[in-house]
């Protein structure tokens, strides 16, 4: 059983109890515990009391620090109580923060501003990492002298240690204890102690609580910010895919969430989350490189002790995986052990990290170097030091009889007795030592600032300000540096604000000063170790860095790229991949007419009706006009067939003018032969207006034009129907006055009142809603047709249909005819063509409601040129073929033959 074990058991038995009853069983049972095993452990307690370092002073501030690095063996023999020997393994580093408190406390002591007529002590125990030792050493600083073995040195109550009495009389008061070197063990101090403390390393966010933690404060910032300064460095550079590895603790467990918190909704994702506990580290260190290995992510977070972190380099060394880009928490950035480890430039250039800020602390380096034991002989710990890094003793004094009787004296005095001593020639002036070296005071200089913001606490508290105590008369008066209440403190270090010597303006918010942390970077140097260099600062969410400065992983300034997917680039929106992170997506290129002009967009958007896309989908540019042209293949085209049509229809009206006489011309009403073939011509030209840019009148004149000549073609074709019938009918007996009704006046007649209509129904529909070029913006492309829009459909559908009931009645009639008994009955002729005429145009109605843009308007004009070429090749051609290649049939016998 361990010296604290027992101190807890007796505790337990005796004062626990009286805990749980009320902050008076608090009182009573720390006192009825602290009297019950003051008699029994004080001798023992003493050995670890001596090895303090002590200055007496007016007040005196605590000191907790974590010297050692080797646990306590405790002798188990169950032969007489257990006893605790020391702990072992001094380490370079926390002693250097231990002679900054007492160079701190120094300069304020001869400081004519600073507290000046009252001198500062210090009782400077060591912790020895472990937080059961800290509240041991705690118990030395607050319990009085321990080698006095009575119980008049114990506070009388829990309540009288904070309200300062909690030392006899005559002794200087502890107000306050800078310590607590660890998160946990400040927690334990604060919890059941309740000193007055002031941390220089511990970083949880749980200690930023006041009500669980009111008498604690800080000078090292709180982990959250370290975390979201880390996030922003992910940001800064894009890197959306980074794994984490972390302690599997509050540290790294805090660390982790803040950094999500911080990147959220931002397109940041963890690739994995691999933990690292002290007692399984080789495990999980060979699990973590495992993972690491076969991530994707190219960074990687790191938030544990640089002891862990020395056992994941070492296994990445051994599995080759050595081009990630590290990102380094302040627990291990700027760790000199992880540095100058020979496996760590392997795997580890290039890191990046958050460190605790440093600063310079003048007149410090001489004073390291100017230590000397022989100057400090009551300080053991510099024994110690000398001991180990000369191998010579600083004593002479041989162990005594008396002390040899008692308890085993620390191992590393006898150890010094059966050194040499020391010459007294060896210094510390001009060597090269972690001690001395001051390049870099991180902790040192929260140690540093510590021990001054207690000491301006002090001074505003002793500068006789009115505080008013709680007595009868309510009467003001100044504190005295014998009688400090720590709650006195408290209220001073709550309001504290004041410039340190480097020019700092420091003050508290809750337990914590402003958060601000050094940027640094792990760079090659040309010998290929590695060194430490200064890229930037955090001050809370501000980041300055210098970009230029930093060398990567990869042994350059190409910034590393750790992406699950590649940004996608413009033109293109991001699909997040079903069952996989946001950062895990795949890249869509937009829609024709929308675009992204923006890397790693979520949507396309659409351009405005008058623009369309690029090539690229990356900007909207205007559309451009078009229409069916001359200057085209297609417009050529059909302007060549439509002239050809209107000069093949020329040709035929010239053949039937010079043959006008013969019976084949005068056979077949030439008068409506003639008018026939110029409403043909008008229909092979009136699809000409149909091309080129459309405007106002063209559009007007297209479709009136179109109308009026199809009506006035099909008009004189079933007049020439009826002209056959009524020809016929007139031979049959008593049918003689049939005619008299269809002669030439009633034929032109007849013609003109079926074109009237058409005109009528054309100017109504032009006059009331006429066609207007428009420009067609539901067709998509970057081209948009510029068209003759039909306001009205309902006038276009009627000039369709007005020609339509035409062309089917003339179909009718000349189906009914057809038989009649002629060598050449033109009633055949005609029902060929009008049965091409409405096969042409029943198909034209759904090509043209399907055709896009000028291709409708291609479609019309197609529809209009290829009914007209079948009506002029099927009436006429025969005739003309008959008149120019056989004109022995151009006869009246023959044309009556039967």
């Amino acid at each position: 059983m361990s010296l604290v074990s027992w101190f807890f058991t007796l505790w337990s038995s005796s004062a626990l109890p009286l805990l749980l009853v009320g902050p008076v069983g608090r009182q009573m049972g720390l006192r009825v515990g602290l009297q019950v095993v003051q008699t029994a452990i004080c001798s023992r307690w003493g050995t670890l009391s001596d090895e303090g370092l002590y200055q007496d002073g007016d007040v005196v501030i605590g000191g907790l620090f974590s010297l050692h690095y080797k646990p306590p063996a405790t002798a188990h023999n169950f032969t007489q109580p257990p006893y605790n020997r020391p702990c072992t393994g001094l380490e370079n580093l926390p002693l250097q923060y231990v002679y900054a408190m007492v160079f701190a406390l120094e300069e304020i002591n001869h400081s004519a501003i600073l507290l000046p007529g009252v001198k500062l002590g210090y009782h400077i125990h060591d912790s020895c990492a472990l937080p059961t030792w800290a509240m041991q050493a705690m118990l030395s600083v607050v319990g009085g002298d321990s080698t006095n073995c009575n119980t008049t040195g114990l506070p009388d109550s829990y309540a009288d240690f904070n309200e300062g009495r909690g030392t006899r009389e005559g002794d200087a008061s502890v107000p306050l204890v800078i310590g607590g070197s660890s998160s946990v063990a400040a927690k334990i101090l604060c919890r059941i102690l309740g000193p007055l403390s002031m941390s220089y390393t511990a970083s949880c966010p749980c200690l930023s609580d006041r009500r669980q933690y009111p008498t604690f404060f800080r000078t090292m910032p709180s982990d959250i910010y370290q975390a979201r300064a880390i996030a922003q460095i992910a940001l800064r550079f894009n890197w959306t895919w980074i794994g984490a590895v972390v302690a599997n603790n509050d540290y790294g467990h805090v660390a982790v969430k803040i950094f999500q918190e911080e990147t959220e909704g931002k397109g940041v994702c963890l690739a994995f989350v691999e933990t690292l506990q002290r007692v399984n580290i080789v495990s999980d260190a060979r699990r973590a490189a495992l993972t690491i290995q076969a991530s994707s992510a190219r960074v990687i977070l790191v938030f544990s002790w640089y002891t862990d972190v020395r056992e994941l380099f070492l296994h990445l060394e051994k599995i080759n995986v050595t081009d990630r880009q590290f990102l380094a928490s302040e627990a291990w950035s700027t760790s000199g052990n992880l540095l100058h480890n020979v496996v760590t430039p392997k795997v580890a250039n290039g890191v990046l990290g958050v460190a605790i800020r440093s600063s310079p602390i003048p007149g410090f380096e001489d004073y390291l170097t100017s230590l000397n034991p022989y100057h400090r002989p009551e300080d053991e710990f510099l024994k110690e030091f000398w001991q180990n890094e000369f191998g010579c003793n600083p004593e002479v004094t041989p162990i005594s009889s008396d002390t040899a009787s008692g308890p085993a004296p620390p191992k590393e005095r006898i150890q010094r007795a059966s050194l040499p001593p020391c010459s007294g020639a060896e210094s510390l002036k001009g060597m090269q030592h972690p001690l001395t070296d001051t390049s870099q005071l991180r902790v040192t200089y929260n140690v540093y600032l510590a021990v001054y913001a207690a000491a301006h606490a002090l001074h505003s508290l002793l500068s006789c300000p009115e505080i008013e105590k709680p007595s009868e008369s309510n009467s003001s008066t100044c504190s005295s540096p014998k009688h400090i209440k720590p709650i006195e403190v408290l209220h001073h270090l709550n309001n504290l604000n004041f410039t340190t010597p480097q020019d700092e303006l420091l003050y508290f918010q809750g337990s914590d000063i402003p958060a601000k942390y050094d940027l640094v970077n792990w760079q090659t140097t040309p010998q290929g170790s590695l060194r430490i260099v200064l890229i930037g600062r955090a001050d809370g969410l501000d980041l300055h860095i210098n970009e230029s400065a930093i060398q990567w992983s990869t042994g350059s300034q190409q910034v590393p790229v750790s992406v699950c997917s590649e940004s996608c680039p413009l033109g293109t929106r991001k699909a997040s991949r079903k069952g996989e992170p946001l950062c895990c997506f795949d890249c869509i290129p937009c829609a024709k007419g929308a675009i992204s002009n923006k890397p790693d967009s979520l949507n396309c958007e659409r351009c405005p009706d008058e623009f369309w896309s690029n090539a690229d989908q990356t900007a909207c540019i205007h559309r451009e006009l078009d229409f069916l042209s001359f200057n085209e293949t297609l417009g050529i085209t059909l302007t060549t067939a439509a002239v050809s049509g209107a000069v093949v229809t020329t040709a035929v009206f010239v053949v039937f003018l010079r043959y006008r006489q013969t019976a084949m011309v005068r056979a077949n009403n030439s008068e409506l032969s003639f008018l026939l073939l110029l409403s043909l011509k008008l229909c092979f030209l009136c699809s000409l207006v149909f091309i080129g840019r459309p405007s106002v009148w063209s559009c007007r004149f297209q479709q009136a034009a179109f109308g009026i000549s199809f009506v006035l073609c099909v008009s004189c074709l079933q007049v020439k129907t009826i002209v056959v019938l009524a020809a016929f009918r007139s031979a049959r007996p008593g049918a003689g006055a049939l005619m008299k009704w269809f002669g030439p006046g009633q034929q032109r007649g007849s013609v003109c009142l079926f074109t009237c209509i058409q005109v009528i129904i054309c100017a109504i529909w032009l006059s009331l809603s006429p066609p207007v070029p428009q420009a067609d913006l539901d067709i998509p492309g970057l081209q948009i047709t510029l068209k003759c829009a039909m306001a009205s459909v309902v006038g276009f559908c009627f000039v369709l249909g007005y020609i339509g009931l035409l062309a089917c009645s003339s179909l009718l009639l000349a189906f009914l005819a057809r038989k009649l008994p002629d060598n050449f009955n033109e009633a055949k002729l005609i029902t060929f063509s009008m049965l091409i005429f409405c096969v042409v145009w029943v198909a034209f109605v759904p090509a043209y409601v399907s055709s896009p843009g000028k291709y409708a308007v291609a479609v019309e004009i197609f529809a209009i040129l290829a009914s007209s070429y079948g009506l002029l090749l099927c009436i006429f051609a025969p005739k003309c073929f008959i008149i120019i290649l056989q004109p022995e049939k151009n006869t009246k016998k023959h044309l009556m033959g039967r």
